[in-house]
């Protein structure tokens, strides 16, 4: 069974503006939803879905409706996506990234690594966060800054994808880290790239929609809660993110356009959650919160 992409070509802002509203249609399903850049001097980005052939018909309708009321200007095309080696075609011309004393690299890059750094090793045969994305290496260095500064006894990554976020806590203090998402798949792959990072106790790697999952009460409450997610299911739950932070904690938010931060402060510092500092990368942003 083939998978299919169907895509909208826009610009770097509006695309974020169509990732919020595919998020609002679909945030709840199992369907990935991405933008990406095609082409920087010309500012054309693309915003996509994907999906199995089978599930085409359904959400290509609710797509194509929700373009047409929003931003009937954006047309929605349709890519059959081959049957590659995805972690082979994904490592081609994939360099280390580095955040902080942080670097996130592939296998084909071990050599890299240097004396002091806190290396993490993933491989980008899965779309769920290698530390290329300016979110990521944000919050990468966000963690490196709270860690450095405050006493962390527990954390949350919401939305782990990877794992990248949770291995990183892990690496850099011993401290007890919860891992969800709502993707199993995203669990499995997180599970295998802790594995291959040492991580080998410590660490909880758990399914959990929203926060509807006894997980968090098991775990929680968290000194430090990381979610890289997107800007509207952040606000959305703001209330209940909160309600699982300790006295005094700490909150890591990305995910965010830069045209977006100011409805998220909003929403947050509605809960009495002071803003500390805001990391800006390549359009994106990523915000340091306590609780009061």
């Amino acid at each position: 069974m083939s998978e299919i992409r169907l895509y909208v070509t826009t610009t770097e802002i509006q695309s974020g503006d169509v990732l919020d509203l595919l998020s609002e249609v679909f945030g709840e399903e199992d369907i990935g939803i991405a933008t990406s850049e095609v082409d920087e001097k010309r500012d054309i980005w693309e915003a996509s879905v994907y999906l199995m052939e089978n599930d085409e018909e359904d959400v290509r309708i609710r797509f194509e409706e929700a373009m047409k009321a929003a931003f009937p200007h954006l047309s929605v095309q349709r890519e059959i996506i081959p049957d590659l080696d995805w972690i082979a075609k994904s490592l081609e011309g994939l360099t280390p990234v580095r955040a902080g004393r942080f670097i996130v690299h592939g296998s084909h890059d071990r050599d890299k690594v240097r004396i002091n750094d806190l290396a993490i090793e993933i491989e980008a045969g899965q779309a769920f966060g290698t530390g290329h994305h300016g979110t990521t290496a944000g919050c990468l260095e966000m963690i490196e800054q709270v860690l450095r500064a405050r006493t962390i006894r527990n954390a949350l990554d919401l939305g782990t994808g990877s794992g990248v976020l949770a291995i990183a806590v892990a690496k850099m203090r011993p401290v007890p880290v919860l891992a969800t998402d709502i993707d199993p798949i995203a669990i499995k792959v997180a599970k295998e790239n802790a594995r291959l990072n040492g991580i080998v106790s410590g660490m909880a790697l758990e399914t959990a929609p929203g926060f509807h999952s006894d997980s968090f009460r098991k775990y929680g409450p968290f000194d430090l809660i990381i979610a890289n997610i997107l800007a509207r299911p952040l606000i959305k739950m703001a209330p209940q993110l909160v309600t699982h932070l300790a006295p005094g904690g700490t909150v890591i938010l990305s995910g965010i356009l830069a045209s977006q931060r100011w409805k998220v402060l909003s929403a947050y510092n509605g809960m009495h959650l002071s803003h500390i500092r805001t990391i800006w990368r390549n359009g994106w942003v990523t915000i340091h919160l306590r609780k009061d």
